[in-house]
């Protein structure tokens, strides 16, 4: 099913909005700027997130604070005998403390894993020891990543 932004109506958009721009705002002060009471508004975000339009709150938090200052996206390439392999893969990456995010890709490559590492030597053991070893993993392919900027979504 195709989810599209004109399912929701306006004040659901406007709540949604006012939540991309600052996901810390108070129920109050988020009534207040999209204009109806603080029980409409926290019945309508409760809503969005049973619905999906939300599926999430969090705080992003830069992992060297946590020790892991680099950090890099992987390319990875799976055997093509291994396409069985694909979601206990993705699961087995996303569990690991090193791993920010997996992306599942169409394209050449399968995947790619934001990981943040202590140094490049961590780096390299995480490469050699959880995707180059892998039996299901053809070829890798490490860029480091300099700087990260997110981006706004359009409305």
């Amino acid at each position: 099913m195709a989810k599209d932004v004109h399912d929701l109506d306006r004040l659901d958009a406007r709540i949604v909005s006012a939540l991309r721009r600052e996901g810390r705002l108070p129920n109050n002060a988020l009534a207040a700027s999209v204009g109806v009471a603080a029980s409409t508004c926290l019945t309508r975000v409760r809503s969005l997130v049973e619905r999906g339009v939300i599926s999430g709150f969090h705080a992003e938090v830069d992992p060297a604070w946590f020790g892991r200052p680099i950090q890099a996206m992987i390319a990875v390439r799976l055997r093509s005998d291994a396409r069985g392999a694909i979601s206990e893969f993705s699961d087995r990456m996303a569990a690991m403390p090193e791993v920010l995010n997996v992306y599942f890709l169409a394209g050449a490559d399968d995947f790619h894993v934001h990981v943040a590492a202590r140094d490049p030597d961590d780096l390299r053991t995480f490469v050699v020891d959880h995707l180059s070893s892998a039996p299901e993993v053809a070829l890798t392919e490490t860029n480091l990543i300099f700087e990260h900027k997110r981006g706004r979504l359009s409305e």
